[in-house]
């Protein structure tokens, strides 16, 4: 009775509008109450979720992101990728997708990715005669590829949850995240062809090596963190916080396009993004320990596999709950509710939980490209001053790349797990 309840009392405060946390907590405290548990069991197991090394790796790879937004570094990357892929037909497309790339490996956040050169790409389409659905449509597509290439904020905190190795899981997301640029640019290059899109310029030495020029320093930055983590030099967090320190550095005294004012902007804004991440962490946690302490993942998973046969069956369900949650839920609290539940049963049927990290993370940012929720559609509503609703219909196109993508990984788990198992196994 006590665990229909916690499940009743959580979905309705979701309903009703309450912040994920809130919910999660006040849901937990009703459950401890009905059990008879003592209440200081909330605050002990809440502590203990958030008494994590690998998550001070967190507010540094948010900070990260706001000072290449705040130094104008995002400027420099978009014209590095313009000069390197716009002489190809719906250039700016295939720029939009190049810049996504190249700052997934500085921010890790598809909201950051959107927000951040969103508002560039987009601009620069619309001036050069790009359909706005289409450069709304791609942005918001190809921002989904900064929580899979690393670093990654989603990958941070499911490692964290499942006790699995985030060096892993940023070694697996690299291949998928290019196989998903590859993917929309293949969709981009189709819209170019039957639309009649131009190139946007023709490739020319000087430009590309006066672009290369001036996002060289910048491009640095992924270098610093996949290579630092991948040979071992930095842990995940070492990386996040050589990542701050480089960015400063850029900002403050190469292109001192940082002052006080705007350093002490981008600290309020990344303790605050913080702040509301590890409410949710911490929350889940004691939701978390709800769910072990009654073996709820062991009955989901018994009652599943009771009625359904073979890997791949189970794998689509899994994907097809995810992909559902993650059409009315944030992705960080997505990962904090479904990890315990569905990883042990996929853990079950031979699937690595390395692997389903990146198929989980990937589920969930098609999710953001979904109403109700769509988070990163807000954003490109806001910076695009186009309606929410014709967000949707520019975007639903491009899920078509992503699905296949999503399903491939799924299916192949050797383009997730070969750079992993060579690196690390």
């Amino acid at each position: 009775m006590a665990l229909v309840l916690l499940f009743v009392v959580l979905f309705a405060l979701l309903i009703a509008g309450a912040p994920v946390a809130v919910a999660l907590g006040v849901a937990s405290l009703v459950f401890i109450m009905m059990s008879g548990l003592p209440d200081v069991v909330v605050l002990h197991n809440m502590v203990n979720g958030i008494n994590s090394f690998p998550l001070i790796a967190v507010p540094f790879f948010i900070m990260a992101g706001h000072l290449m937004n705040s130094a104008g570094i995002t400027s420099r990357i978009f014209a590095f990728a313009r000069a390197t892929v716009g002489w190809m037909y719906g250039g700016l497309g295939h720029v939009n997708v190049g810049a996504s790339v190249v700052f997934a490996g500085m921010s890790g956040a598809a909201v950051a990715d959107a927000g951040g050169l969103g508002n560039i790409e987009i601009k620069a389409m619309r001036e050069a005669g790009y359909d706005t659905d289409f450069s709304v449509g791609v942005t918001a597509a190809s921002s989904t590829i900064g929580p899979i290439i690393p670093p990654s904020l989603p990958l941070v905190v499911y490692g964290v949850i499942s006790d699995t190795s985030i060096g892993q899981l940023f070694a697996a997301g690299l291949i998928p995240g290019l196989i998903m640029a590859m993917a929309l640019m293949v969709m981009v290059a189709f819209y170019a062809k039957i639309r009649n899109y131009p190139r946007d310029e023709r490739f020319q030495v000087a430009p590309f090596l006066k672009a290369l020029g001036n996002a060289l320093l910048p491009l640095f930055t992924p270098l610093i963190i996949v290579g630092g983590i991948l040979t071992g030099i930095f842990t995940p967090t070492e990386a996040a916080i050589a990542a701050v320190a480089y960015s400063a550095f850029l900002g403050l005294v190469v292109y001192r396009t940082l002052d006080a004012k705007r350093l002490l902007r981008v600290s309020m804004d990344t303790v605050e993004t913080t702040a509301s991440i590890m409410l949710i962490v911490a929350a889940s946690a004691i939701f978390a320990w709800i769910l072990t302490a009654n073996q709820v993942a062991q009955m989901f998973a018994q009652n599943l596999l009771a009625f359904v046969d073979g890997k791949i069956a189970i794998l689509l369900i899994i994907m097809l709950i995810v992909l559902i949650v993650g059409c009315f839920m944030e992705t960080l609290a997505a990962i904090t509710i479904l990890t315990p539940v569905l990883l042990p049963v996929a853990m079950q049927v031979g699937v690595d939980p390395v692997h389903f990290g990146i198929i989980l993370i990937l589920n969930l940012m098609i999710g953001l490209l979904t109403p109700p929720v769509g988070l990163v559609l807000y954003v490109l509503s806001k910076v695009s001053d186009v309606p929410f609703e014709r967000c949707v219909t520019a975007t639903a196109p491009f899920l078509i790349p992503l699905v296949l993508v999503l399903l491939t990984l799924t299916f192949v788990p050797e383009l997730s797990m070969w750079l992993p198992t060579a690196v690390y196994r």
